[in-house]
């Protein structure tokens, strides 16, 4: 763990030599983020949700609100082109849903309903464990590699702790006295401290006191750094630009969030109520903008200049909601994908201008050991990540009853 804490030599997410070019420049009104808030999510009338599946037509999330609407006015017809919609996107229901589907839309729709019904694909199995965070560090959220000296951190949600592993060592716990939960993580070498992201996002009693922002250590046993971030907020995942410039997200209030280099108060980047829950965040090689993932209704991104913010399309039928973490390597963003059904870690090829996704690949799909892959580290040629998230074990800040935490996994996924 020593060796991780003091290392200045990590490899950094997100180094590859893509560039997203003038984010901001030459889009289309129609592609201007139109704002997710917690009141979008409120939307329940049909015409409101047809509305929101033009805003937001890359979201998965949204047709399936709309899907519901179109169930409850009998409209059949626009019913089959949402599970239309639905299948050409890979789409798979519960076995429950597929049963009653055709059931619901009555004999004259029930056969056309089953054909767009697809069955839960064979799974697609690549990556393999590289190690076991013991169950005692409970709920495991994000990881932080060092290659080159074969440690390994990772940040703990329900302990408000990190645990660390040398090449031939145990594993070992860390606290951050007067932190909170802490979920994302990543080493800054200017300041030369492993920095992890400190909100409430486990659900627990909002009115007890936390600490809002990022915590620093740079060895076991030192007193911790704060950089605190505006009140009320709730930083999650982190990425660290080339420039120094730490992003955060606020999965809980919309907002994204920067930590400049030499700084020691965190500001607003872009302003709470923008996204409804944004997640993964990774910047161009140019640093000009910002990827965002907002977890139900798609991608976008952030001109770093202009604070303008733009919805990232898909050029064909890939969903872009449901992403928990996110990378750039090269002209792909790696994504896991663990908001869709079936779950999965996907390459979206970009454009070359940056301002769109044109193509995917799968790289692991709906894998048997999963229970929720969550975020993790992006190497040269590897994805490590938590492989069985266990948030299911952990509600509203207590230990969930009769599931007790188990060993983490962190698996390492070939991304060629």
């Amino acid at each position: 763990m020593r060796a991780l804490l003091a290392s200045a030599v990590l490899l950094l997410s997100g180094c590859g030599q893509y560039s997203l070019a003038d984010v901001g420049a030459d889009i289309p009104e129609e592609f201007a983020w139109a704002g997710a808030n917690s009141e979008t999510g409120q939307v329940r009338d049909l015409q409101g949700l047809e509305n929101l599946a033009l805003s937001f037509p890359d979201s998965t999330s949204v047709r399936l609100r709309l899907l519901n609407a179109q169930l409850e006015a009998e409209a059949y017809e626009d019913l089959l082109g949402t599970l239309s919609w639905l299948n050409e996107r890979g789409y798979v229901f519960s076995s429950t849903a597929r049963a009653q589907i055709p059931k619901l839309v009555g004999e004259e729709f029930a056969e056309r309903a089953t054909n767009l019904l697809r069955e839960h694909p064979d799974p697609l199995e690549r990556s393999k464990v590289v190690a076991m965070v013991p169950a005692a560090a409970g709920l495991v959220e994000s990881v932080l590699m060092d290659l080159e000296g074969g440690n390994i951190a990772v940040s703990s949600v329900s302990g408000k702790n990190l645990w660390g592993k040398g090449p031939r060592g145990n594993w070992s716990d860390h606290t951050l006295e007067g932190a909170g939960n802490l979920s994302g993580i990543v080493y800054d070498p200017g300041r030369a401290l492993v920095l992890a992201a400190s909100g409430k996002i486990d659900g627990s009693d909002a009115s007890q006191p936390y600490f809002s922002g990022l915590v620093g250590i740079r060895f076991p046993g030192d007193t911790p750094r704060f950089f605190p971030a505006p009140v009320g907020s709730n930083l999650s995942d982190l990425h660290r630009s080339p420039d120094g410039t730490i992003y955060a997200s606020d999965p809980l209030g919309g907002g994204i969030y920067r930590l400049l280099p030499g700084a020691e108060i965190i500001e607003i980047l872009v302003a709470p109520g923008t996204f409804r829950s944004p997640q993964g965040l990774v910047t161009s090689n140019d640093g000009k903008g910002l990827y965002v993932s907002d977890y139900r209704y798609g991608l976008a991104a952030v001109d770093l200049d202009s604070g303008d913010v733009h919805r990232v399309p898909a050029k064909g039928p890939f969903p872009l909601d449901g992403i928990y973490g996110l990378w750039r390597r090269g002209d792909e963003l790696i994504a896991v994908q663990n908001g869709t059904s079936p779950m999965r870690i996907v390459a979206f090829q970009l454009s070359p201008d940056g301002k769109s996704v044109v193509s995917q690949r799968n790289l692991e799909l709906s894998h048997r050991d999963w229970t929720e892959p969550l975020s993790g580290y992006l190497g040269p040629d590897a994805l490590y990540y938590v492989g069985n998230g266990q948030w299911d074990r952990w509600v509203a800040g207590q230990p969930a009853q009769d599931k007790p935490f188990v060993p983490t996994q962190i698996r390492r996924l070939p991304l060629d």
